[in-house]
């Protein structure tokens, strides 16, 4: 087993004029100044769900479709808008317009000295790009919990950056107009939807492979939030019977068998966290490929079930222990190919997600700009 241990540069602090948007297709951009104007001017531009490129008129609207399945789509003008992902450690925000070019890209502490500063953190920062692009933007956010059917705030999360909880964003924020509310790991999947590795897809299942195990699933272009906002948490699904109850009571469930929180617990000591058990398999340490292993067959049955009740066309996987890259997917397209029910011999595609922990704003952001 081979390992790559290389891992993504840090993003700088802010980074202008990104595209992920075919550039052959769009033509050159207007200045700084009237794009922070929001002019309107004739230019193809790309549907951000459906990829499909149309040609704006002046005083003409986009159609912009909705990652949570609105039926009726109405015409929205081509504007930009703030995407805020709220963390307890830090806040990360763009700017960007919804072809997909970003004008500004921010990430700021949220932890001084152990105190979470998140709330003001970020109200500071949205203040300070509204001021530098102009009133008419949206801001959307997502933070981790549960959001409310209605996007307003985070409904629950027990235990984790106290004050979140019930706080109504667009209020809090001062903002003329609604600003939505999502859970991380789905606007994540959004984003990805929109601008990264599942760019045009309808049925989509993604994982975050972090501290723990968070995830979304897209069926049928629709995001699936459930009857209390719990759909997509597969961190939480029962792979042992065997297995300790996890913080939300599931025996064995997928996220100690994978989250980095349990690689102490897992290895009696050995390793800390999933950065050194990675090491230690580059260095063909026989305890930790052993470790590493189990891992993936954990991962791997989690996987398989998800398919079999979710049917998706591609399984996204993102977080910190997906930067293995090619060592995590080789070994569980091994076991996939073992264990996956693939009607006609049709096989889920696997691959690593694209926008990295940027993809929670980007999918916040594109929520702001869609109007159902």
């Amino acid at each position: 087993m081979r390992f790559d241990n290389s891992r993504e540069t840090s993003p700088r602090d802010t980074v202008r004029k990104r595209t992920f948007a075919p550039r052959a297709e769009i033509p050159p951009r207007p200045s700084p100044a009237r794009s922070r104007e929001f002019r309107r001017f004739h230019r193809a531009v790309a549907d951000p769900f459906g990829h499909n490129h149309i040609t704006l008129q002046p005083e003409q609207s986009f159609s912009i479709a909705s990652g949570f399945g609105c039926e009726n789509l109405l015409l929205v003008q081509a504007k930009a808008a703030i995407g805020v992902d709220v963390g307890g450690t830090r806040v990360k925000a763009v700017v960007v317009e919804n072809e997909g070019t970003v004008l500004d890209q921010v990430v700021r502490p949220s932890l001084d000295e152990g105190v979470e500063r998140w709330a003001e953190v970020t109200q500071a920062l949205v203040v300070e790009l509204v001021r530098q692009y102009g009133e008419e933007l949206s801001v959307g956010v997502c933070a981790p919990g549960l959001a409310d059917s209605e996007e307003r705030c985070i409904w629950n999360l027990p235990n984790r950056m106290p004050g979140i909880e019930r706080l109504v964003w667009q209020r809090f924020l001062n903002r003329p107009q609604a600003v939505p509310t999502l859970n991380d790991a789905q606007a994540a999947l959004l984003g990805e939807q929109w601008l990264g590795g599942a760019a045009g897809r309808q049925n989509v299942i993604m994982l975050t492979l972090g501290t723990g195990v968070g995830g979304a699933a897209m069926v049928d272009g629709r995001i699936l939030r459930g009857a209390r906002g719990r759909a997509g948490h597969f961190g939480h699904v029962s792979i042992r019977d065997d297995g300790a109850l996890d913080i939300v009571g599931t025996p064995g469930s997928l996220e100690d068998a994978v989250g980095n929180q349990t690689v102490c617990r897992r290895s009696d000591g050995a390793f800390l966290n999933t950065e050194q058990l990675r090491v230690a398999c580059q260095q063909q340490q026989s305890d930790a490929l052993r470790l590493w292993d189990r891992m993936l067959d954990d991962l791997a049955r989690g996987l398989v079930s998800l398919i079999n009740i979710l049917d998706p066309e591609l399984v996204l996987l993102g977080g910190g222990i997906a930067g293995a890259g090619d060592e995590l997917l080789q070994g569980l397209r091994q076991r996939l190919n073992a264990w996956e029910w693939r009607p006609g011999g049709f096989a889920v595609e696997l691959t690593t997600a694209k926008l990295g922990e940027w993809a929670g704003a980007f999918g916040a952001a594109a929520r702001a700009m869609q109007i159902c």
